[in-house]
């Protein structure tokens, strides 16, 4: 829903900022031996490929949220192979929507979707590898590696604890609101999602104090007046939410050296991927507007465009989702609303491999990372892919 992205504000507080300050992260603290170890061109292809699709399954962004965590390890020597695995893995392997999609359009559609989705994070990845091989190998062959931490001699667990902690606190602020078919896990974790929250934040902002001996006034502050926004308005919890984020961006600029570095890294991406972003959102908005609110082209063209199985309904079915823009978990309820209108099982199925994890704006913010050539190919690849698979398996499942 390409509007939600501009009127729901917190989409971008609570899924982007916390991106990019990740992002930022992984280019200064996470050192290039590490990236080079796991997801570098010369990395055993196994675990590269195995680690990059087990990230993004974890993670549960949507594809623009991807973006900067892509760029990150990309920028910090990761092949281009497992690289865009985790570009494509992290929105389409997504667990909860996965889960969501088997619930409530059914389980064949919620299987065909997993295993689809892993096979292409591993095959599109490694065709985009083949492709650049000769390249690879001399971006390879240029990386130096550094010591883990960024040379600082901190412990390893100190470092995989920062990183943690900010992840979690990514995952817990947006975690879905529960339904009644949903698990008590589930129920209990929405209900507690701020607490737990601002518990995460409460740790990440002991680290960097105790621990990393960064300054503790701008944190202690931020901790205080989140819990007293809280507190006095507990229907806006995103104001909390943006004190500690301006208390660790006011900690990061008093320390001298990675803490500047940091944030220098982390609003280098929001320049770069915000405008572009915005621009495509609002151009994919007004083609196609959000459920609910029609766009240029109305959805009922779209639901009868893909009402049978043949290629051609795929084939359409994967190239408009492409195009849109789906917050994460709802490209469900649309595909949804659109089977209801007599979308065919295999258009659907093609709307959830290619929409989830690609985007106009995704699309150009890639461009800006990789290049229009390879930025091309890549799309090209989810969208064909995802239209011969939707035709396998609507002519398994009309």
């Amino acid at each position: 829903a390409p509007w939600t992205f501009l009127t729901n504000h917190s989409h971008v507080l609570l899924c982007l900022v916390p991106a990019f300050f990740i992002a930022g992260a992984i280019a200064v603290f996470l050192s290039k031996d590490a990236v080079m170890k796991y997801l570098g061109p010369t990395a055993n292809k196994v675990a590269a490929y195995g680690v990059a699709s087990v990230s993004g399954a974890i993670l549960a962004v949507c594809s623009c949220t991807v973006l900067p965590l892509f760029g990150g390890i990309y920028r910090r020597g990761a092949g281009l192979g497992p690289a865009i695995a985790f570009l494509y893995a992290g929105p389409a392997i997504n667990v909860l929507a996965i889960i969501l999609t088997a619930k409530i359009l059914g389980l064949e559609l919620g299987v065909a979707r997993a295993v689809g989705a892993v096979v292409f994070a591993l095959v599109i990845g490694g065709i985009m590898h083949g492709i650049y091989r000769q390249e690879e190998r001399t971006r390879a062959s240029g990386q130096k590696g550094l010591l883990l931490g960024g040379g600082t001699g901190r412990p390893i667990g100190e470092t995989l604890l920062f990183f943690a902690l900010q992840v979690l606190i990514l995952i817990l602020a947006n975690w879905a609101p529960a339904s009644a078919e949903d698990s008590e896990v589930w129920h209990a974790i929405f209900v507690w999602k701020w607490p737990l929250t601002a518990l995460a934040a409460l740790g990440l902002a002991v680290l960097l104090a105790w621990r990393w001996r960064w300054p503790w006034p701008p944190l202690a502050g931020a901790a205080g007046l989140g819990a007293l926004l809280f507190w006095l308005i507990p229907g806006h919890p995103e104001l909390a939410f943006t004190a500690g984020v301006m208390g660790v961006a006011l900690a990061a600029a008093l320390q001298p050296g990675e803490g500047e570095e940091w944030l220098a890294e982390t609003w280098g991406f929001a320049k770069l991927i915000l405008p572009l972003l915005l621009a495509g959102v609002l151009v994919a908005g007004f083609l196609l507007g959000r459920p609910g609110h029609e766009g240029v082209i109305p959805a009922e063209w779209v639901a009868a465009a893909v009402g049978g199985n043949g290629l051609a309904p795929n084939f359409l079915a994967a190239l408009v989702g492409a195009f849109m823009y789906f917050a994460t978990l709802t490209e469900v309820p649309i595909v949804q609303g659109l089977l209801g209108a007599g979308m065919g099982q295999g258009p659907a199925l093609a709307l959830l491999l290619a929409g989830p994890a690609l985007s106009l704006p995704n699309m150009l913010v890639i461009r800006s990372i990789l290049g229009t050539p390879k930025t091309v190919i890549y799309c090209s690849l989810v969208v064909v892919m995802a239209t011969l698979t939707g035709w396998v398996f609507g002519t398994f499942y009309p």
